[in-house]
């Protein structure tokens, strides 16, 4: 923790970025930081690759994140949040490893310690626990808008208080972020409570492609472009949508997985998403495909054809 506040204290121009694909404790993590950096005059720049989800632009300063870091920008130092792997982080991998400092804060399991500092913490219930921690050690005010953020992170990365990650740090963390103006209902009518037509239509498509392994232990189902076409939706309007398939009765792990935009990729791309009801470490399986995260909750990108991926998953179900 020395090294990374030194670090911060000698940095002028810090890049802050996450994995793709970003959840609110992603996009929580980045902004609390983002406004912690700023109250000490840093110059920062927020970057990930991918799209936000509308559920989470309530969050302040959510439209300073960037998807293109331009060629002239330099930086003395980069803090990859949330990310298990280095390689998560998209099309800026190579320029990560140019920065002379990186700080890798995560609380997956499955981190592989990269960067020149690290603090993983694979007790805390969300990386916006974390960076709680970093800002309280930096003796940085919180001010609403992180604590919307710190909020927001811890929210969504419990369930709403609903998974096994749920500890008593979350709750008094999370009272602390109401006295400082956070309005509870707010950010769950924001995360849960809001729904166009064409996510509903998408939901319906979703939940209509599920299909059972032969032993019925694993659920799989399919986002597909032609869906979001469709339904004039994007993929992030499935947020949570897998807890439905997960939750079938006798199920034990659930995977969905979502086509990549072929315009973005020159063969077939997947991401799937993983969960569990806590009797299988979804991580390890995620972690052998390249990706990361949690004992019930986990994920990975692959090129594998659809045909084979989908014979992979039903063939892990049978070990099960």
């Amino acid at each position: 923790m020395m090294m990374v506040k030194e670090v911060i204290k000698k940095s002028s121009n810090i890049l802050i970025t996450s994995h793709l694909h970003p959840d609110g404790d992603a996009l929580g993590s980045m902004l609390a930081l983002n406004k912690a950096f700023k109250s000490l005059g840093k110059n920062v720049f927020l970057y990930n690759e991918s799209c936000i989800p509308k559920i989470f632009m309530f969050l302040p300063d959510i439209d300073k994140i960037e998807n293109r870091i331009p060629e002239s920008c330099k930086f003395d130092a980069a803090f990859v949040l949330d990310c298990s792997d280095i390689n998560r982080t998209g099309h800026c991998t190579e320029l990560l490893k140019s920065i002379p400092h990186i700080i890798n804060i995560d609380h997956h399991v499955t981190n592989s310690k990269f960067g020149t500092s690290a603090i993983i913490d694979p007790k805390a219930c969300a990386t916006a626990e974390i960076i709680y921690g970093l800002i309280k050690k930096m003796n940085i005010s919180i001010c609403k808008d992180i604590a919307y953020s710190i909020y927001t992170g811890i929210f969504t990365d419990t369930g709403s208080f609903r998974f096994s990650n749920t500890t008593q740090s979350a709750f008094s963390i999370c009272k602390e972020m109401i006295k400082c103006g956070v309005r509870p209902h707010k950010v769950a009518r924001q995360v849960y409570g809001s729904y166009s037509l064409g996510r509903i239509k998408l939901i319906n498509m979703v939940l209509d492609s599920i299909e059972i392994s032969k032993n019925g232990k694993m659920s799989l189902m399919m986002l597909t472009q032609e869906m979001l076409n469709i339904t004039g939706t994007e993929k992030e309007d499935v947020s949570e949508l897998i807890n439905y398939a997960e939750h079938i009765e006798d199920v034990k792990i659930a995977a969905l997985i979502k086509e990549s935009d072929k315009k973005s990729t020159k063969s077939e791309c997947y991401h799937v998403s993983l969960r569990s009801n806590g009797s299988v470490d979804v991580s390890a399986i995620a972690y052998n495909y390249g990706g990361g995260g949690h004992v019930t909750a986990a994920g990975f990108t692959t090129f594998m054809p659809f045909g084979q991926l989908k014979k992979e998953m039903f063939s892990l179900a049978e070990k099960i």
